[in-house]
């Protein structure tokens, strides 16, 4: 326990060199855990391939033109569908998988504390078997994450042991989204968030992008890489912003049975002419599970700040430097 005497902030410079410390603690812990290799990733794609994320379905992905070569191209917003394609092209068998360092560009991103319109995230994918396709599998996996995270804290705190606190449980918890909407029905789903993730500080919360008994969704997801009855995010209690953080989003992806089903209740059936769509629809593209691990949340939380821009260099609009300049907080 720290006394409130010792307590002090890394300054700019020791920021600098803890992000670096405790990314290459964290990816090398999770690529050995989840027998994940590291390969080169794409910050571009062609849009007509299908491969880029449409997260909620609804953002628009920052584009270009190679003038001289008339190709129109995308900045990726993720690689949750690449990776997929990744496995099968490099080969990769049963039960291993890559990493890779996400750099996304998200223009639709409203700015706040943990969100920037620059995201950076280690975007992990995973060969499985079909009978892997189940509730138990997802959820040994995401244990196995929440260990990654927790020796991280641990080494990181020992770096910096005046400076930084233990902050999770022993365990995770889990609940499905519709569960949670029957505890709390009264309220918004951020507010059943911040409510079961104050309560028990690393929770799990499974199912997210199919209509719950209220007739909305927990969180809008894109229809096209998570099974919505098979996924969900990781959320930390971040004592410093007083807030639910989400860490983490994952998920067993579509199969073709999954993938038919949630393109009809998005409306968007038209994907399945794309690339990536028939690759799922016609079972050339391996069953995976995969998800995004968001590099500067990852710091923010651990490092305990107070903004993301802390911790990663972005563009800010005039009202947040201003009042990050009125609380001391310092944007790279």
């Amino acid at each position: 326990m720290r006394n409130n005497s010792e307590v002090k902030k890394l300054d700019l410079k020791e920021t600098q060199m803890a992000i670096k410390s405790l990314k290459d603690y964290f990816q090398r812990d999770l690529a050995n855990t989840l027998n994940l290799a590291r390969i080169s990733a794409p910050i571009m794609v062609r849009p007509e391939t299908g491969m880029n994320d449409n997260l909620s379905g609804v953002e628009k992905a920052v584009g270009f033109d190679f003038r001289k070569y008339g190709i129109g191209v995308e900045i990726v917003q993720s690689l949750a569908k690449w990776k997929r394609y990744a496995l099968k092209e490099y080969g990769f068998k049963y039960y291993e998988g890559l990493y890779a360092d996400m750099n996304a560009l998200r223009p639709d991103e409203e700015l706040d504390s943990i969100h920037s319109v620059y995201v950076d995230q280690w975007d992990w994918e995973k060969i499985i078997k079909a009978g892997d396709r189940n509730i138990e599998f997802l959820k040994s996996t995401v244990r196995q994450i929440f260990e990654v995270f927790k020796r991280a804290e641990e080494y990181i705190n020992q770096v910096y042991p005046y400076v930084l606190s233990k902050k999770l449980p022993e365990e995770i918890f889990f609940i499905t989204s519709e569960e949670l909407l029957n505890k709390y029905p009264n309220m918004t789903s951020k507010e059943r968030e911040n409510a079961i993730v104050k309560e028990k500080k690393a929770v799990f919360i499974i199912g997210i992008g199919g209509k719950l008994s209220n007739g909305e969704p927990h969180d809008s997801r894109s229809a096209d890489y998570d099974d919505w009855s098979l996924n969900g995010d990781i959320l930390f209690w971040d004592p410093v912003i007083n807030s639910a953080m989400e860490v983490s989003s994952m998920g067993i992806r579509v199969n073709k049975e999954s993938l038919d089903n949630q393109l009809k209740l998005a409306g968007r059936e038209h994907l399945k002419e794309l690339e990536y769509h028939k690759g799922v629809l016609e079972n050339t593209l391996p069953l995976t599970i995969g998800g995004g691990i968001g590099q500067s949340r990852l710091c923010m939380y651990f490092l305990e700040k107070k903004h993301i821009g802390e911790v990663q260099a972005s563009v800010w609009d005039l009202d947040t430097i201003e009042e990050c300049k009125k609380n001391g907080i310092i944007l790279l």
